[in-house]
């Protein structure tokens, strides 16, 4: 049942980046596909791009043809499927481009995956599995009490990205259903790390801290998520696609709850502690604005089922995390200093 090949899509973003070069530094055979929209970045895999076990196709997941072509060459054993809009922002001011990718392209690419499985001989067959990848926020919002998101949780999502991540959810499992294609579900909470594109809470102001401007804060900084270290999100799904067991879905997450105003408040004092303003601390450019609509006030994961099932546990702390990622982000200008002049300057999205 050993899996060895694995085609990842959407390897070129922020996540699937740590997934690829953890593969790949793990000596699977890693096929990466992503059709490189505004925040997929080859630079992000600077580091594997050369290695023998590793091929790199520019495709879109809604084009049948060219994911059958390339399925049929890289003969996976698995499918780990993290291609996707991620920013709930972006989701508010443009919803059609979520629907067509997270639920039009997570359809397409089932069709692919399933056919192509159905040519496998039984050994391979049974072997095979597509790994879907999803979001925590599918759940909607949960109150000030102790409860968390598990995984028998009943879906609520509140903004069109969660609505598009739920619809491909249940499309994945219908497929498992109906079919009878072997999946396998996960469910993640906030991830931050390096190469985390700069439209996000903790790459947003940690480049903004740096550039001298204003650090938006919504609301009043109240809402609550679990934050998850990239580098502990992709050990986790190593394990649940080559030993988590088919039909079954996993949380996992950080056990690192913080308040919004609280992570940014975090990285201010990272960044006075290694880069000091002339005058006073980056805590003086922390600036309320107006709430994002349909903002969920809190997410947190039980991630009890990973680590009982599977041996997984997160390994970083938040305060290490922060500290490192900001070091990071000090260290690899060249990295971001050409998102930030050309892609994305940090103007603020989905006021609708």
């Amino acid at each position: 049942m050993t899996i060895r090949r694995i085609v990842v899509t959407g390897g070129a973003g922020f996540i699937g980046s740590a997934v690829v070069r953890r593969l790949v530094a793990e000596g699977y055979e890693v096929t990466n596909i992503d059709k490189l929209t505004y925040s997929g970045n080859l630079a992000s895999l600077r580091d594997v791009e050369g290695a023998a076990n590793y091929r790199y196709h520019q495709a879109d997941i809604v084009d049948q043809a060219a994911i059958g072509r390339i399925l049929a060459d890289a003969r996976p054993d698995a499918i780990m499927h993290l291609a996707a809009e991620t920013h709930v922002d972006r989701s508010i001011d443009g919803p059609a481009e979520f629907l067509e990718t997270n639920v039009v392209g997570t359809f397409r690419l089932l069709q692919s995956a399933l056919r192509y499985w159905r040519t496998l001989d039984k050994a391979a067959a049974d072997r095979f599995r597509f790994h879907h990848i999803s979001t925590d926020e599918v759940f909607g919002a949960l109150g000030f009490d102790h409860e968390q998101f598990t995984e028998q949780t009943r879906y609520d999502p509140s903004s069109p990205y969660s609505a598009s991540k739920a619809s491909a959810d249940h499309f994945v499992r219908a497929w498992n259903r109906t079919y009878g294609l072997p999946v396998v579900l996960s469910n993640c909470s906030n991830n931050y790390g390096p190469y985390h594109f700069p439209e996000k809470l903790i790459p947003l102001t940690i480049l903004n801290a740096l550039e001298e401007q204003e650090l938006p804060v919504y609301g009043r900084g109240e809402n609550v998520r679990d934050w998850l270290h990239v580098e502990d999100h992709a050990r986790a799904l190593e394990l649940i696609v080559t030993r988590g067991a088919v039909g079954e879905s996993y949380n996992v997450g950080g056990r690192c709850e913080r308040s919004n105003l609280s992570v940014v408040q975090t990285i201010c004092d990272a960044l006075d502690a290694r880069r000091p303003r002339a005058d006073g601390s980056y805590r003086d450019l922390i600036s309320f604005v107006s709430d994002r609509p349909g903002h969920d006030l809190r997410y947190a994961i039980d991630c009890s089922k990973i680590e009982r099932d599977l041996d997984w546990t997160p390994t970083m702390s938040f305060e290490d995390g922060i500290k490192g990622t900001v070091d990071w982000f000090l260290e690899n200008e060249w990295w971001w200093r050409p998102i930030r002049e050309q892609g994305y300057a940090g103007q603020r999205l989905g006021a609708a």
